[in-house]
């Protein structure tokens, strides 16, 4: 079901400006701890990921580890953690399978992966933290705090999207996670028509007339998309190219969307665009 190639095996050694960097995370912190269990079929893999929690993740508290998806779920039903580290591809199967076999998933998740890109994009798009392999002690620190403030519904969520992302090859067939302060988005890519910069706000409009304000710059969106279909034409639109309806020519150039926007083209995004089309017919 799902396409893994070439787990990584070794991880990369914090330097002294880092743990300087991590450190500020310990002062001040007050919250409940993240009761964390480890979930790896590498032996080495897991002593590591213990010793950055205990250096550089103040959030969290090493209790337990596993080698295996049955072994992963026998801890999880007896330590309860608040959190899982858990690997993708292990000997006895995935940590997808893992999930599907628990009732309820009532704890916080973060994937540790060596997944090609097509599959990155998947996490990315579905808003699901994960930690490349070799795993950085930085990122890892980051994705604990991230994971921390978030509610578990939110998590609900983003997993229903990021196992919807696994059943395709497609990135235009994927679905992406669109969060507001009230809400939160469940969003095909073929629905989002264009996007529009707001100052360090992202104005989406969808297919259904339907437009969501995301505090995110348009420029993360862009290298978020690009591969899925998605082009910049102007510095304050990025567009999907499967809803172009004609270029028109006129006043520098404009395109005209399946909603009837009519946007303009930046000169230097002219050319690449023409070309987009030459390939297209």
């Amino acid at each position: 079901m799902f396409a893994l190639e070439n787990l990584g095996h070794h991880f990369s050694r914090p330097d002294l400006e880092q743990s300087k960097k991590l450190s500020i995370f310990r002062k001040n912190f007050g919250s409940k701890m993240l009761r964390t269990l480890i979930i790896d079929d590498e032996s080495h893999i897991r002593v590591t990921l213990a010793k950055f929690i205990e250096k550089y993740c103040p959030q969290a508290i090493h209790v337990a580890e596993a080698n295996s998806v049955e072994t992963g779920i026998e801890a999880i039903k007896k330590h309860h953690p608040d959190l899982v580290l858990l690997d993708i591809k292990m000997g006895d199967g995935t940590g997808f399978d893992l999930l599907n076999a628990l009732d309820q998933i009532d704890f916080k998740l973060i994937f540790v992966t060596a997944f090609e890109k097509y599959a990155v994009q998947a996490f990315k798009y579905s808003a699901v933290d994960f930690l490349l392999k070799p795993v950085n002690p930085n990122e890892l620190a980051e994705a604990v705090a991230r994971v921390s403030e978030m509610r578990q519904s939110d998590l609900s969520i983003r997993l229903k999207a990021l196992g919807e992302n696994f059943k395709t090859d497609e990135p235009g067939n994927k679905k992406i996670i669109l969060k507001t302060q009230e809400n939160i988005y469940l969003t095909n890519l073929s629905d989002i028509i264009f996007l529009e910069s707001d100052g360090c706000y992202s104005r989406i409009y969808l297919s259904d007339g339907e437009k969501i304000l995301i505090s995110r710059l348009l420029k993360e969106y862009d290298e978020l998309l690009r591969d899925a279909g998605f082009f910049r034409i102007h510095r304050s639109y990025l567009i999907n190219l499967r809803h172009i309806k004609r270029f028109e020519k006129a006043e520098g150039g404009s395109i005209i969307l399946t909603n009837d926007h009519k946007l303009p083209v930046s000169s230097r995004k002219k050319e690449e665009l023409l070309e987009i089309f030459e390939n297209f017919a």
